[in-house]
């Protein structure tokens, strides 16, 4: 080969004298292999055609079928001796392994901020940068990381893909869609016959039925407050006895309960991983991503029967109701306060 001296045993090898000629109409990104630009499409369509026979589990690409098969043939052989997670490969290992750690060597020259992993400082880095690389080829928009512009391609490539079979209207993601269903009376066919209690799934109506079968079987000694099920009543009783058995192993910091560690360990990590596609603003939490989600509605669902006030969400009407109530059940058992 005359462009860099370099020599191979197929034609198939050789790149220079057509770099990259297999373009994606969809995005513009350019491959010098006609499978690898096969392999690409699969992005923008969505499919995946390699399914595991073990687990079923899919895949879009052939080697991350390969690499997911690995746990069934050798198991999760790496263990972390902090926390009990295991893992098939060692470089994942490691990488896991600083979550624990506070050591971030890869600190930013531009304003000293610093990072566990070099991935992160380099996609810290475009922001001082002002650069936004990755374009949209359908409208132009720009983005400055790789994983938005994918992100929000789906709305050219699905657009509206997600339909209310109620009135017809389309959305082009799932919570907006979740969201605008809430404007619908949800259909409740399965009533208990004891109370009259309606639930939109039969396995709710038969968790219910259990009250009336049992009763509040498990009662705290403290308060008299009774519950359905033992693991109710285990986690009420953390609010007598302040026990926080959830510890954060970054900072120290106990919870009550784990999804409250769940939720403050983010904090941690900096990961953002709900984006709105609308105007692609991130957020770390599920809630109030889908809040932040119906202000682009504009729908306000949830409305107040005595003063016709509406709300996004139905907690802020449940709230809201206890002002023309007068209902304070939250109490106080030191000094037997009251609050909404």
């Amino acid at each position: 080969m005359m462009e860099c001296g370099k020599s191979f045993g197929h034609k198939t090898s050789l790149i220079h004298a057509e770099e990259n000629p297999f373009k994606c109409l969809e995005c513009g990104k350019s491959f010098s292999q006609k499978y690898a630009l096969a392999s690409h499409q699969s992005i923008h369509t969505r499919q995946k055609p390699f399914e595991c026979p073990k687990c079923g589990k899919s895949y879009s690409q052939k080697k991350n079928l390969s690499s997911h098969q690995r746990i069934h043939k050798e198991g999760s052989k790496f263990k972390c001796l902090e926390c009990g997670r295991s893992f098939t490969q060692k470089y994942h290992f490691v990488s896991h392994q600083k979550v624990h750690s506070n050591e971030k060597p890869f600190e930013c020259l531009e304003c000293g901020k610093s990072f566990k992993y070099k991935s992160s400082l380099g996609s810290h880095r475009i922001i001082h940068t002002g650069k936004k690389p990755y374009h949209c080829m359908k409208c132009g928009k720009s983005f400055r990381h790789k994983k938005n512009l994918t992100k929000h391609q789906i709305i050219h490539t699905e657009h509206n893909r997600f339909k209310c079979f109620q009135c017809g209207e389309s959305f082009s993601q799932k919570g907006a869609l979740a969201s605008h269903r809430r404007i619908h009376p949800r259909e409740k066919p399965f009533e208990c016959l004891q109370c009259g209690r309606s639930y939109s799934q039969k396995k709710n109506l038969t968790s219910h039925q259990r009250i009336h079968k049992e009763g509040n079987a498990f009662k705290c000694l403290v308060c008299g407050k009774s519950f359905s099920r033992k693991y109710l009543l285990i986690s009420h009783q953390r609010v007598h006895t302040d026990e926080k058995p959830f510890e954060c192993l970054q900072c120290g910091k106990s919870f009550r309960h784990k999804n409250s560690l769940t939720c403050h360990q983010i904090i941690h990590t900096g990961e953002k991983p709900f984006q709105c596609l609308e105007c692609g603003k991130s957020f770390s939490l599920k809630p109030l991503f889908t809040l932040h989600q119906s202000t682009h509605i504009g729908e306000k669902p949830y409305q107040c029967l005595e003063c016709g006030k509406s709300f996004f969400l139905r907690p802020s009407l449940t709230l809201h109701k206890r002002t023309h109530t007068g209902e304070k059940p939250f109490k106080c058992l030191e000094c037997r306060k009251a609050f909404l």
